[in-house]
Formats: structure tokens, sequence, C-alpha cells
């Protein structure tokens, strides 16, 4: 394909979009509509995510051991700790050490334990395991579990589980809830660009089958009107990414020192989630804009 041609089918498409004022920014419409509504959706489930790898960081399975073992014993429960399957880091913390962080916890009140001695306190020495997947606590609590002479020297378990299935619970919301309704967007966006598209072949109708009758291919025909759905998308995505990011950037600023203070963990910038973003709006807005161009032709184009 020369640059004339090209050129001519370019032109043409940018053409059919100036055409058909009131359809072209219905299209406009709906598919910002769907790209902000998927474009929130992404962001929601990229922070929750984010959340929930550094929790695996930040919120560990503490295991706190019984008073009265020997350095053997205790060196037994580390090492067997140690060897389970999604266990990161293992760190250790003993009966002085607990009483130390329980006064510090208690800051102006740490008084109240002043009756108790580094060695003579209801607080127990404790193993605090860092995991590399922190889905994986409940079967790292049921392997230290399954194992008898491990599970007598252990006092209490504690893990992070509910925190985590919150999260999941959250991340499965949004999810849905934003994608579900994104997907129905996503079809409503073809149907009107479909449409949008049929309106410009309509009227070019008699000029169609001329080309037809005289030889121009099916291909050439369709380019100027995929080149309009693509246009449409683009601009769709252009006006969608600026508005998402300043209503990203009005949350962040609303919520994320809230979020640092009360859970310990801020929202992404959005620049962390930009490229995704951008990605995924390109492929939506071509892919919308292709699809429903080519949907919109197959009448027009059987002469």
């Amino acid at each position: 394909m020369n640059y004339n041609i090209l050129s001519y089918l370019i032109g043409e498409g940018f053409k059919n979009v100036f055409r058909n004022k009131k359809s072209t920014f219905a299209a406009l419409i709906i598919m910002f509509a769907t790209m902000i509504t998927v474009g929130i959706g992404l962001a929601g489930a990229r922070n929750v995510t984010s959340m929930v790898k550094q929790l695996e960081e930040e919120v560990p399975v503490t295991v706190y051991i019984n008073d009265g073992l020997s350095t053997s014993e205790q060196q037994e429960v580390e090492d067997y700790i140690k060897s389970i399957e999604s266990v990161n880091k293992v760190e250790y913390t003993s009966k002085a050490e607990a009483l130390k962080e329980a006064k510090e916890k208690l800051a102006e009140n740490a008084e109240l334990l002043s009756q108790y001695s580094e060695n003579n306190h209801p607080f127990p020495a404790s193993y605090t395991i860092t995991l590399t997947d922190i889905n994986k606590s409940q079967d790292v609590v049921n392997a230290i579990n399954s194992v008898e002479d491990i599970k007598e020297k252990i006092k209490e378990i504690k893990t992070p589980d509910t925190v985590i299935s919150g999260l999941n619970r959250i991340d499965r919301g949004i999810k849905f809830l934003f994608f579900g309704i994104g997907a129905l967007l996503i079809v409503v966006s073809i149907v009107i660009i479909g449409n949008t598209i049929k309106l410009a072949v309509h009227a070019r109708r008699r000029e169609i089958s001329i080309m037809k009758y005289v030889g121009a291919t099916n291909n050439f025909i369709r380019a100027p009107f995929i080149v309009e759905g693509v246009v449409i998308g683009v601009l769709a995505t252009a006006i969608s990414i600026l508005l998402l990011g300043v209503l990203y950037h009005l949350a962040y600023n609303k919520f994320n020192g809230m979020l640092i203070t009360n859970i310990g963990f801020g929202m992404l910038q959005f620049g962390d989630i930009f490229q995704i973003t951008m990605l995924v709006y390109i492929v939506l807005g071509v892919g919308i804009g292709v699809l429903g161009s080519v949907f919109s032709m197959k009448k027009y184009l059987k002469v």
C-alpha cells in the first residue's frame, strides 16, 4: 500500500468522525464511562493487591512457645519452622525482650508491669514468621500442629487470617463489581460505535456499491471506518486517562494519610498503576473501535 492510498484511507477515517458529530459524541460518552469504570476497578484492585503484598512482610505468623524450654528444644522448634515451605524468615523474641516490648506498647502506663522481672512475667518467648505467601499462613499452622513433638512445645499460634481474608474479599468484590459493569459497558460501547459507523456507511452506501463494482476490495472500503472507530477509541482513552489521573490524585490526597495512620499501609502512586492502566485503555479503545467497525459493515459489503 503506497503513501497516497494510506493517507487517503486515514483522512477519510478522520472525516467520518466529524461527519456524524452527535453519534460520535454518544460513542465517546459510553466509551468514556466504560474506561473510567474499568480504570477505577483496576486502581482499586491494584491497591488491595499491594496491601496484601505488604502484609506478607508486615503482618507475620507468631508462634508463642512454652516457658521452661531448654536451648536445644527451642532450637528444635526454630529449625522445624524454618524447614516449612512458604516460610521466608524466622525471628526469635526472648521472654526478656517480650516484657520490654510490652512496656513500650503501654508507654506512659508501663508502670503497671513494674512488678514483673525479666524471667517472671506472663509474656512468653516467641518466633515471628514472615511468609513468602501470606495466603499460606494456615498451611504453616497445620504443618506445625502436625508434628506432636513440636506442637507440645508451643503455647499459641496467632495468624493474620482475619485481615487477609477481609482484604481478599474486598479485592474479589472490587473486581467483580467494576469489571462486571465494565464488561457490560464494553458490549454497549461496541453496539453504539457500530451504530455510529452504520450511519456513516448508510449515508455512503451508493458510493460503496460503486467502489465494489469497480473492483475495490472489502478491506479498502472497510479501512476508513476502522480508522474512525480507532480514532473514537483513542480520544476516549486520552480523556479517560486524564480524568482518572485527576480523580486518583484527589482520592490519594484525601485517603492516603488516613490509611497509613489506621492500618500502616498507604495507596500506590498513580505512576505505579499508570502503565498497566494505559495498556488496558489502549487495548479497550482500539479493540472496541475495530470490533464496532467490523461488525457494522458486514451487511454493506455484500453487493
